[in-house]
């Protein structure tokens, strides 16, 4: 056998071990899911008995902090940011977040079941949960209190889809077929050519933000289902935020949540590299709204309610509270970013501050502390820089599963792809 046959060879049997370890991973906890028997528990202080002490007498009249959060953290999104949000603002308040067990997600793509909660039993009761899901409602609301607050974060589908494209291709078998140096572009030409609903994690290639909301992925967006869905999304969320527009969205977090803006303050996390981003022409930005038509009339939907609220809320007002939080945003960068700008993950000195790369190429972004900043900010500065994967380690999460694949993907996949 020549030396390219058997090469041919070790990649055919690298692909089949790939896809094998892909499953388990998708797939580690099918017995989780049996859950409808257990009861629902009484749970948390509601968050009117919060300590709001940090806020004004005035303040405190006028809102109370709500603590009590439910964030649907679509894929994709800028929701790595805002969970970083959320598990500083937690920490601070010594709140009981519902984690997942084994890895940084529930088990997605399953549906999610309350049992697939770290350390769960009936009667316990949380006050935040946030991490990657299928979303299913009724067991969400076993795990909080009544006035707990439901929001979700969407993004442009187009930009959404080239971003998880090219994300997760590693990990969708039918894409590794796709020939020419553009596959995006190449895939968009003719999707159903190349597109199997029933293939291993083709959920990524249509429709990912419905499907994260636990709904068919492969309708059309004239199917009556997609309105059904968008109706049931909008009567459980109580706010729906834009990517597109992060920092006017969380204003309106901020605005909903009784928050104040410190707590608001963001690095950007989970960012890729310039060099891995496809640019779109009007043309391939239409094929991409179109082949994902339910994500499109979703997005539709939510970002006219999005506006109507910034309406609502005073245009002016929204300019001057989002100068106010890039002012903020800008004085950390100074404070904590060695450099003022994220890097690539090999000239990240840290290990520990290295976020999670995508099977192929290394392409995430991440940042160096500074060595010099003023013991006042250190702990800030470094929960803010913080990748999920260590953030969520930091906090007790035995992520056994997650660090197996990663240490399968960046010893044996890329060593042998080399």
């Amino acid at each position: 056998m020549g030396t390219r046959a058997k090469r041919r060879t070790q990649k055919l049997f690298l692909g089949a071990f790939v896809i094998c370890i892909m499953g388990f991973y998708s797939y580690t906890a099918p017995t989780l899911l049996a859950t409808h028997s257990v009861s629902l528990a009484p749970c948390a202080p509601t968050s009117d008995t919060w300590n709001g002490s940090r806020r004004t007498l005035q303040e405190h009249r006028s809102c109370t902090p709500k603590v009590n959060l439910m964030f649907m953290k679509t894929h994709k999104t800028a929701s790595s940011t805002l969970m970083n949000i959320l598990l500083r603002f937690g920490e601070k308040h010594q709140l009981k977040f519902a984690l997942p067990d084994g890895r940084n997600d529930f088990f997605y793509p399953s549906s999610f079941f309350r049992t697939q909660v770290k350390s769960y039993q009936p009667g316990v009761c949380y006050n935040i949960v946030c991490n990657h899901m299928r979303f299913n409602a009724p067991e969400v609301e076993k795990l909080l209190p009544a006035d707990a607050f439901f929001f979700t974060i969407l993004r442009d589908p187009a930009e959404l889809f080239e971003s998880s494209f090219h994300y997760y291709k590693g990990y969708v078998p039918q894409t590794w077929r796709i020939p020419g140096d553009n596959q995006f572009k190449e895939f968009l030409s003719n999707p159903n050519q190349y597109f199997n609903p029933t293939g291993i994690n083709a959920f990524y290639l249509k429709n990912l933000q419905f499907f994260d909301f636990g709904f068919e992925n492969n309708l059309n967006s004239d199917d009556p289902r997609v309105r059904q869905g968008i109706e049931y999304i909008e009567k459980r969320f109580q706010l729906v935020l834009i990517s597109d527009h992060f920092e006017e969205s969380l204003i309106l977090l901020k605005d909903a949540l009784c928050w104040q803006m410190d707590d608001l303050m963001f690095f950007k996390l989970n960012a890729r590299s310039v060099s891995s981003v496809s640019p779109m022409s009007p043309e391939l930005r239409t094929q991409a709204r179109q082949w994902n038509g339910a994500d499109w009339q979703l997005y539709q939907h939510f970002n006219n309610t999005f506006w109507a609220r910034v309406e609502a809320y005073g245009k002016s007002r929204m300019e001057e509270h989002v100068k106010e939080l890039r002012r903020r945003n800008a004085e950390m960068e100074a404070i904590c970013i060695d450099g003022g700008r994220a890097v690539e993950a090999k000239d990240i000195t840290d290990t520990h501050m290295k976020p999670w790369q995508p099977l192929g190429k290394a392409s995430i972004l991440g940042y160096n502390l500074r060595t010099d900043i003023d013991q006042h900010y250190q702990e800030l500065c470094r929960k803010m820089l913080t990748p999920e994967i260590q953030y969520l380690t930091n906090l007790g999460v035995s992520l056994w599963v997650t660090r197996l694949w990663g240490w399968f993907k960046d010893s044996v996949v890329q060593f042998g792809l080399s």
